[in-house]
Order: structure tokens, then C-alpha cells, then sequence
């Protein structure tokens, strides 16, 4: 082995590096930027204030116990009314006006352990588990004040779908959407700068063709092969598929078997208009990138906030207070929202929420592809 050759192997490498400046940033400025989002917010993340609403079959016992209850939830930042029955509870649940419907059975105070039903909405099972907890605790507190009441048993139930301990059920809508709005991503950047380094997008910007035409041709290449990978993802998703055991190998499943409450195949557009959207934001990109490592660089600035920032991590509700203006404008929060819809609500395209998410999502799409229109440039390096 020839010292020389390897200093001089050596001094290139570190030359080429420090001459790369998005390279440096990747090194020395993205962990830093990362790891101090994460660490804000989990020191700084706020637990969900409870907007309650409360059936009392109870009584005067049940007055007593929503008074404390109201008293805790107000030191936290939330309320605590009474409504006339659990009709009107629910639909408080389901248009938003409450976060948590509770119902304070007769015979409380009469001795025992009551059984405390609290209604949640279903559609944020980690961010309602959160409010549950607090609930719970709010609810112990406030039963103790009645005399010859137990400790409460708290049921949870849903508006939407049913409580599981399952936590891929739980997370499915936002992994789905994460993972497809992420390979997209990295096949559309890496790909298109391809065809950059390789001269192909140079030389059909010395014809006539325009740049819209150009964008709009990869999309939809791009994008048809974006709709295989996502058709893929959601079979395996929901697909499952008992394999008997052979000789010495075990019997196993291949698939997740993810249930679902609305249509696959609106869940399956929700991803795919995601996933266009990625095809235009990783064009867009890679006409600022040199390098396959450039395309990769931008992962950490563009995707990782919206991993930590838009449900698929933490729940909105629990981020501080001061970042939570963010998510409006994370791609993926609507994609989250949008497939929650679906999978827990069994929503339809007549359900306006969803409407909205399509309608959102469609604008990334058709604004990342505009500008990335803007942006090719004639001299492609």
C-alpha cells in the first residue's frame, strides 16, 4: 500500500467535501437543526387542554363531581359544561365543539365503583389518548368528592371506529402517507437530476418544447410509476394473506391487515394526489442539486419537520404552542387527516373535511410543479 497515494486520495476526498457546502450543512448545521425541533418538542410540548362535555345521570352527586371536574379542567386551559343528553354530547364530540363527552351514570354516590363512559372522536388516537388520561385523573379527583363512591372505571369509546390497543391500527393513515410522500420523493429527485447530469434534460431544452411541457411530461412519467409504488404500499397495508406452515418453517401472514371503515380506493387517491405532489416538490428540488447526495440533503430540512410537525409522530394537539401555526403548512398534515378521514370515519367525497384535504393537496401538487417550471434552467450543468 502506497502512503502517498492514500494521502493524496485523502487530501481530494477532503477538498471535494469542503469546497461542497450543502455537504457541510448536512455534516455540521441539519443535526443540529433536527435534533433541536425533537428536543423542543418534547421538553416544551403541551398536554391537550380538554374541552369537555358532560351527561349527568347522576344527579346532585353528579353536579358535585362536574363542578371539581370543571374546577381541574379550567386550571388546565379547558372546560367543562353540561348538556341536556347524550345525543347532544355526541354531536359536540363530532362537529368539534368538544373535545370529550362524558356520562355520569345514575346511582353515583350510592356506593361501589361506577363506570364513567368517555366519548372521544376517534379520528387522533394518540393526541385522545393523551385527553383521556387527563380526564381520567380530572375524574378521580372529583369522584372522591362523593360520599360512598369508589374509584371510577373510565370506557373509552369512539364516534369513529373502535378503541384499539393495536398501535399499527393506530398509525396506519399517517405511516401510509409519510412513507409514499417520502420514496416518492427520493425516486422523483434523484431520478430527475439523472436526467440533468446525463444531458437528456439539456438537450431537450434546445428544442422547442417549453418548460411547462417538460415539467408536466415527468410528472406524469414519474407520477405513473409514484401510483404503482403507492398501489403497493396501500395492498400491503391492507392485504393480509395467511401462508400455511411448510416443512420446518412456521406459519406466518404477509401483509399488515390494517382494517378500513371507508373506500381503499379513496384512501388510495388521497396517497396518490400526495404522491404527485411529491413528484412536483422533488423536481422542484433537484433543479438546486448537483448531486445525488444534494437531493438527498434536502430530506432533513423538507421532510423531517413535517415527520415531527403533521401528526405522523406527535399529535397536533401536544406540540407547544408556538410552532403549532406550522402545520397549516405541512403537505402531509392534510395527507394525515385526509386518510384518517377514511380509514376511521369512513369518509366520503361528500364529506366536506376530506374535500378541503383533496382540495389542499391537489394545490401543492399544481404550485411545487409551476415553480419548478419557473426554475429549469436553459444552461443545465
Amino acid at each position: 500500500m502506497s502512503r502517498w497515494r492514500v494521502v493524496a486520495l485523502f487530501r481530494r476526498v477532503v477538498q471535494e467535501i469542503r469546497r461542497d457546502r450543502p455537504s457541510l450543512g448536512l455534516l455540521f448545521i441539519a443535526p443540529i437543526l433536527v435534533t433541536g425541533l425533537l428536543t423542543f418538542i418534547l421538553r416544551e410540548g403541551q398536554a391537550p387542554a380538554v374541552d369537555a362535555v358532560v351527561v349527568n345521570e347522576a344527579g346532585a352527586p353528579g353536579l358535585i363531581v362536574t363542578s371539581a371536574l370543571r374546577t381541574t379542567l379550567e386550571g388546565q386551559g379547558g372546560t367543562a359544561t353540561i348538556v341536556p343528553d347524550a345525543a347532544a354530547a355526541v354531536s359536540a364530540v363530532e362537529d368539534g365543539s368538544a373535545s370529550v363527552a362524558i356520562t355520569l351514570p345514575a346511582g353515583l354516590g350510592a356506593g361501589g365503583s361506577p363506570t364513567i363512559t368517555v366519548l372521544t372522536n376517534g379520528l387522533d388516537p394518540s393526541g385522545e389518548a393523551a385527553q383521556v388520561v387527563a380526564v381520567q385523573r380530572a375524574l378521580v379527583a372529583a369522584a372522591t368528592q362523593v360520599t360512598g363512591t369508589g374509584l371510577p372505571t373510565i370506557e373509552h369509546t369512539t364516534v369513529y371506529g373502535l378503541p384499539s390497543a393495536d398501535p399499527v391500527t393506530n398509525l396506519a393513515p399517517a405511516m401510509v402517507g409519510f412513507f409514499a410522500y417520502f420514496f416518492v420523493y427520493l425516486l422523483t429527485g434523484v431520478s430527475f437530476l439523472r436526467e440533468r447530469t446525463g444531458g437528456t434534460l439539456e438537450r431537450l431544452m434546445a428544442t422547442p418544447v417549453t418548460r411547462g411541457e417538460v415539467v408536466t411530461g415527468y410528472i406524469l412519467g414519474f407520477g405513473l410509476f409514484a401510483t404503482f409504488q403507492v398501489a403497493i404500499l396501500m395492498t400491503w397495508v391492507l392485504a393480509s394473506v395467511h401462508v400455511p406452515a411448510v416443512g420446518p418453517l412456521p406459519d406466518f401472514w404477509l401483509g399488515l391487515g390494517v382494517s378500513i371503515a371507508g373506500s381503499p380506493l379513496l384512501a388510495f387517491l388521497v396517497v396518490v394526489i400526495t404522491a404527485l405532489g411529491a413528484v412536483s416538490l422533488g423536481i422542484f428540488l433537484s433543479t438546486f442539486a448537483r448531486t445525488e447526495l444534494q437531493v438527498i440533503q434536502f430530506i432533513p430540512l423538507v421532510l423531517v419537520p413535517q415527520f415531527l410537525l403533521s401528526g405522523v409522530l406527535f399529535p397536533v394537539s401536544s406540540l407547544p404552542e408556538i410552532i403549532r401555526p406550522l402545520v397549516a403548512f405541512m403537505p402531509l398534515t392534510y395527507t394525515v387527516d385526509g386518510l384518517r378521514e377514511v380509514f376511521i370515519a369512513s369518509a366520503n367525497l361528500a364529506t366536506r373535511a376530506l374535500q378541503f384535504d383533496l382540495a389542499v393537496l391537489a394545490l401543492v401538487a399544481v404550485f411545487f410543479a409551476t415553480i419548478a417550471s419557473l426554475t429549469i434552467r436553459r444552461d443545465v450543468v
